[in-house]
């Protein structure tokens, strides 16, 4: 069943968290110029108005479409804001997003405009037979416009970065305090339940199901700044043995060094964040690493990245204190409290695991098929979510996905033994 929904608020509940995550997304660009709406730094990062654009188009097409007799709001949008549906039809290659002027972004908020307004009628009609199907395609879509507007932040950052004097967003508070050391936490194995088995869903975290696990040993937080410099400092990033094939492959290539976003000047360390530019927080966790930096540090130190499984087992034993969007910080905080902590907000943490289907995984019929399982091939499983992920359809076993060598997004590193 794609997705889990075993509670369904009223029409009229759904309608305005629909608008709330609408407005949320036309509130991020408020503060950027139209400039800054348009480009395109590389291939895995879109530019911001695509992301307005392509979210609307979702709505367009999997509710207003199906559902209700209308014309075309825009022309041509479902090839421009078309992201990888094979069955829906062709459309602009996702490098190639940012070599469109057209439409605007005036016409793409009015698209917005009048999608949001044909959503919210639809909400308001009497229930007929299609009222289940329509109410679980806009949950669908809040959840996906919501995942949009991570990538709206993490995007935007990589874009602003590549400027000659890389601006700030907007204004970020520089972290300050003392973090503890790393204390490992001893987790009991056996055989754990794994997956959801109620409430909202995607189809890659069901069914759940059983796993066997040995015991193991989890760091009670996430690994700092300061931690990951001393690796650099004895020559992490020159030393093949702590590296995969294609990690070792990809420093030598890319001539890695450091994080993604981290500056040498005069003998100091910055970093770039959506403030712009301040001295690296030593004591903060480490954001902005790959898969294979994150696994040559862990063999670094004598440990390992957690499996996907023994994360989300831990995770019911951790603290609920959470760094998400909703925080306003939009950077990872210095770790807090005692005990188990950091395992939800901050940064997404790299596991050791394969992204793979789980035993009986069944994909949606049609074209919401293509949501998640076609990506099962080459990509690693990232738990917890970061400081740029809405709290609100956050679960345990939120299952996200990258390739080992992406380093744009929030990612950072949790040990395991």
């Amino acid at each position: 069943m794609y997705p889990i929904i075993e509670s369904r608020e009223s029409q009229a509940m759904l309608a305005d968290r629909f608008a709330a995550v609408r407005r949320l997304s036309e509130s991020i660009v408020e503060s950027l110029e139209t400039e800054d709406l348009t480009i395109q730094a590389m291939a895995d990062v879109s530019p911001p108005k695509w992301h307005l654009g392509h979210t609307t188009w979702f709505f367009d097409e999997f509710v207003l479409a199906p559902f209700t007799r209308y014309e075309p709001f825009l022309s041509g949008s479902s090839q421009i804001f078309n992201s990888y549906y094979e069955s829906v039809g062709s459309r602009v290659a996702r490098v190639a997003r940012g070599h469109l002027s057209r439409p605007t972004v005036r016409e793409i908020l009015e698209y917005r405009r009048r999608v949001t307004e044909g959503v919210l009628e639809l909400l308001q009609k009497p229930i007929d037979a299609n009222t289940e199907s329509i109410l679980t395609r806009i949950e669908i879509g809040i959840h996906h416009e919501q995942q949009h507007q991570e990538l709206l932040y993490t995007d935007l950052k990589y874009n602003l970065f590549q400027n000659y004097n890389p601006p700030g967003y907007t204004t970020l508070k520089q972290t300050q305090g003392q973090v503890s050391s790393m204390n490992w936490q001893s987790i009991s194995g056996g055989v754990v339940e794994i997956g959801a088995r109620s409430g909202f869903a995607y189809d890659n975290e069901c069914p759940a199901h059983r796993v066997f696990l040995e015991d193991f040993s989890l760091a009670d937080r996430l690994v700092t700044n300061s931690e990951f410099l001393a690796f650099m400092e004895e020559g992490g990033y020159a030393k093949f043995q702590y590296w995969l094939s294609d990690g070792w492959d990809l420093v030598k290539k890319n001539e890695w060094d450091a994080p993604l976003y981290w500056i040498k000047k005069n003998g100091d360390w910055f970093e770039y964040t959506l403030g712009g530019f301040r001295p690296l927080e030593l004591n903060a966790p480490v954001t902005h690493v790959s898969f294979h930096e994150a696994n040559a540090f862990a063999a670094w130190s004598d440990a390992r990245l957690p499996t996907e499984f023994e994360w989300e087992h831990a995770s019911s034993m951790a603290g609920v204190i959470a760094n998400f969007l909703d925080t306003g910080k939009l950077h990872p905080q210095i770790a807090s409290g005692q005990g188990i902590r950091q395992m939800f907000g901050d940064v997404w943490e790299w596991t050791s695991s394969a992204y793979l289907p789980y035993p009986g995984f069944q994909p949606l019929a049609g074209a919401l098929g293509e949501y998640n399982g076609k990506f099962m091939n080459d990509q690693r499983v990232l738990r917890g979510g970061s400081c740029v992920t809405s709290s609100s359809p956050f679960r345990s076993t939120y299952r996200h996905l990258f390739q080992g060598d992406k380093r744009w997004q929030f990612t950072g590193i949790r040990l395991a033994r």
